[in-house]
């Protein structure tokens, strides 16, 4: 009866990210007939579709619960499901030399992003973000460093939006670059692979240059995108803990402590697929899920960044409880709370 009354709660606000969701299809779908690619990418319309609804419609109190769900449940979920399509066997194929060249460049990438953010006064955890998602996969990066490390909401969308506009530009700038650099069609597609943020660019990137381009510059950006379970896992073991945590005696640590579980989750279905133990047919169902509830999450994580603010003491402990009352107290006004603390324990 309870699961029955949660579920009865979250129907408002969850339908509402779902009508946002597909309409950021759809515009998708429109944007390919008109320009003949898609440039915006459904998960970034759905952030700009979720800051349209909020900036002009106040979604009532009813909404919350939905929309809480939406924007960490299903995100976590699209995380778990992410694994099923990653296939440790993938690095071996590309060969030693390439591999290490890559899982460099990947580490290159953070670093010199992270710290190129930070001066120019992006906040840290901003920086993050959009030093992972240009290094390794773009949105779904940011999507699952994101609660990792505990980012506010207009963090993510501001570099989601970010990584996509850099995406734009690189498709449209790299093709003639290569032209210009006199790169092989080999060496242009590893090009594409290592620099290009999203597979889709990557194939639209790499297909002036021809087939062999286009092959390598994907085997290159997936191998690029097995880096994402080894980034989130360190960057949930060493990244800094709340004062508000209560360290566990050590011999009381679980691994379950430790990291996550949507991460342990993402882990074991990548174990399992690497293995071979999960089905073929379910890779592309799991693939298409995952997109899916990732475009509803952002849809949700949009609408949901200013119905958080209309009250800012009784709904903060309504939400999530004294500590984040405090919190959006002491902060200036416009200030979103990070997205784990905006979810109510009962949205779960």
């Amino acid at each position: 009866m309870e699961a029955l009354n949660k579920l009865r709660a979250a129907g408002p606000g969850l339908a509402l990210t779902v009508v946002v969701s597909v309409g950021a299809v759809l515009l998708e779908e429109a944007e390919t007939r008109l320009l003949g690619r898609s440039w915006l990418e459904p998960l970034v319309l759905a952030i700009l579709s979720g800051a349209l609804v909020r900036t002009i419609w106040t979604p009532p109190r009813a909404f919350d619960p939905g929309i809480h769900f939406a924007a960490k449940t299903m995100l976590e979920l699209a995380i778990i499901l992410m694994g099923a399509t990653v296939s440790f066997g993938a690095m071996a194929a590309v060969g030693a030399p390439l591999m290490f060249s890559i899982v460099g460049t990947v580490f290159l990438a953070i670093a010199t992003s992270f710290l190129l953010g930070r001066l120019l006064g992006l906040p840290t955890k901003m920086a993050v973000l959009v030093a992972c998602g240009n290094a390794i996969c773009g949105n779904s990066a940011i999507a699952a460093v994101a609660p990792v490390i505990d980012a506010d909401g207009d963090d993510v969308a501001t570099a989601i939006a970010f990584t996509a506009v850099l995406g734009v530009v690189v498709v449209i700038g790299l093709p003639p670059a290569a032209h210009l650099l006199g790169l092989s069609p080999m060496a242009g597609g590893v090009l594409a692979g290592l620099t290009v943020y999203a597979v889709p660019q990557v194939l639209a990137a790499a297909g002036p240059m021809g087939s062999a381009a286009v092959q390598i510059g994907t085997l290159v950006k997936l191998v690029r995108v097995l880096m994402l379970g080894p980034i989130v896992t360190g960057l949930a073991l060493l990244g800094p803990k709340s004062a508000d945590s209560v360290a566990l005696p050590l011999k009381r640590i679980d691994p379950l402590h430790l990291l996550p579980l949507f991460i342990v989750g993402f882990l074991v279905l990548a174990s399992l697929n690497s293995a071979g133990l999960l089905p073929h047919a379910w890779i592309l169902p799991a693939q298409k899920a995952s997109l899916g509830l990732t475009i509803v999450a952002m849809a949700g994580l949009r609408t949901w960044s200013r119905s958080s603010q209309r009250s800012r003491g009784g709904a903060a402990r309504h939400l999530g409880g004294d500590r984040l009352a405090r919190r959006l107290g002491s902060n200036r006004a416009g200030y979103v709370a990070p997205v784990e603390a905006q979810l109510a324990p009962t949205a779960l």
